[in-house]
């Protein structure tokens, strides 16, 4: 049934602004995880570039980034037009980024097209089901909703947001379309736990379908302020003004700012085998392990003996290891990581340990 959903002047937005700072210290400011190839021969970004184009061809497909990454991007996606890739002067959050991007496009085309937006740095293991779902949003959005496609979730986790379901808009053949009517960031283990109980509730991963339009509109009675700045923007073109509006900014996410408050919101639940690669647990759940549930990654040689469940990564050096169990050893050309597997989350936390010792050069 999803085939009769009309992909013409349709939009994709890909986020790939961020640092990944849980994946230090492979992942860097100069190239963060988007940008590696952390699950094959290519990067994120290219896997997500990939995955998206059998709906839309690639100069539908726009790039999101700042101006330090801008570069890498252009060698990883040479084919790219150059106009597709859409640069933000500094992080503002994805409120604004989105809003101009929504804002450019709407300059170029017609308020009535499709804008989906993206995030550079998943994993998506059943990408067909996710070109699916992404049709079943495409045409709910054409009927004036912000469309969200929530993931079920398979466990109760506390990292990411969570979306619950009302009662059901449409059905698109398999697909059923429902209306959003709340979104948790980040709950309690037992709130979460009773958000998988219920069978309600789904994690944002922050995939958005809308029309420009709809969107916009929700821009001017939300944050009119925000609105407005963006339209000065667009309209100065490239001219000094364009950065100074810019550092104005409030920044602010596309949840907070518009998707929590919006009017006729609704979500498309969908298992597609996701995740967001956030922490080397998440490498390690995704990456081929051997029959004691070590995994082994990168371009250096490594060994393991009477070890068990851990991760290692080398870069260039062999890394031995012996008598290690649930453990994580990343080795790179400057910095070598070890923790146990159960704390991957921290490592966001010793960079910011690192940057205020003053370690920048390692960052």
């Amino acid at each position: 049934m999803t085939d009769r959903v009309d992909l013409r002047n349709v939009h994709v937005a890909i986020l790939a602004g961020g640092s990944g700072t849980r994946l230090w210290p492979l992942s860097r400011q100069h190239l963060p995880k988007q940008l590696l190839p952390l699950l094959g021969e290519r990067s994120l970004l290219q896997q997500t570039v990939e995955r998206i184009l059998p709906l839309v061809p690639l100069e539908r497909i726009y790039i999101l980034t700042g101006p330090d990454l801008a570069p890498a991007i252009q060698e990883q996606l040479p084919d790219l037009p150059a106009e597709n890739l859409f640069i933000e002067p500094s992080p503002r959050g994805t409120a604004p980024c989105l809003g101009l991007a929504a804002m450019k496009l709407r300059e170029r085309f017609s308020a009535q097209d499709v804008m989906i937006s993206l995030h550079a740095d998943h994993a998506v293991g059943q990408p067909e089901r996710f070109r699916e779902a992404l049709k079943a949003a495409i045409f709910a959005a054409r009927r004036g909703y912000l469309v969200t496609v929530g993931i079920m979730p398979t466990y109760p986790e506390t990292g990411f947001g969570y979306i619950e379901r009302g009662p059901e808009l449409f059905r698109l053949g398999e697909w059923a379309i429902y209306r959003a009517v709340r979104f948790t960031e980040k709950p309690s283990l037992e709130r979460a736990q009773e958000f998988i109980s219920t069978g309600r509730y789904y994690w944002n991963a922050g995939y958005f379908v809308w029309t420009l339009g709809n969107i916009l509109d929700e821009y001017q009675r939300l944050l009119p302020e925000l609105y407005a700045r963006l339209d000065a923007m667009v309209a100065t073109g490239n001219s000094p003004a364009y950065q100074r509006i810019w550092e104005q900014i409030q920044p602010v996410t596309i949840d907070v700012g518009i998707m929590e408050k919006a009017r006729e919101v609704a979500v498309v639940p969908c298992e597609m085998g996701w995740s967001d690669v956030g922490s080397w647990e998440a490498i390690y759940d995704l990456a081929p392990q051997d029959a004691a549930g070590n995994a082994f990654l990168g371009e250096g040689a490594s060994v393991a003996v009477d070890t068990r469940g851990t991760l290692i990564y080398a870069k260039g050096r062999m890394v031995a290891a012996i008598g290690l169990e649930d453990m994580i050893v990343i080795e790179t050309e400057d910095a070598i990581l070890v923790l146990p597997r159960a704390r991957a989350q921290d490592v966001g936390a010793l960079v910011n340990l690192l940057k205020a010792r003053g370690w920048q050069n390692i960052l």
